[in-house]
C-alpha cells in the first residue's frame, strides 16, 4: 500500500514540475510575440 502511495506522489510531483516549465515557456513565447509586434509598429524588424 505504501509503495502505491509513494509512486502516486512521485508521479504527481513530476507532473507539477513539468507544468511549471510549460507555463514559463508559454510566458516567454507571449513576451516574444509582444516584443516583435511592438518592433513592427515602430518600423523595426523582429
Amino acid at each position: 500500500m505504501f509503495q502505491k502511495i509513494a509512486t502516486a506522489a512521485l508521479i504527481g510531483a513530476a507532473l507539477i514540475v513539468s507544468a511549471c516549465n510549460t507555463v514559463r515557456g508559454a510566458g516567454e513565447d507571449v513576451s516574444s510575440v509582444a516584443n516583435c509586434t511592438e518592433n513592427t509598429i515602430e518600423g523595426r524588424t523582429c
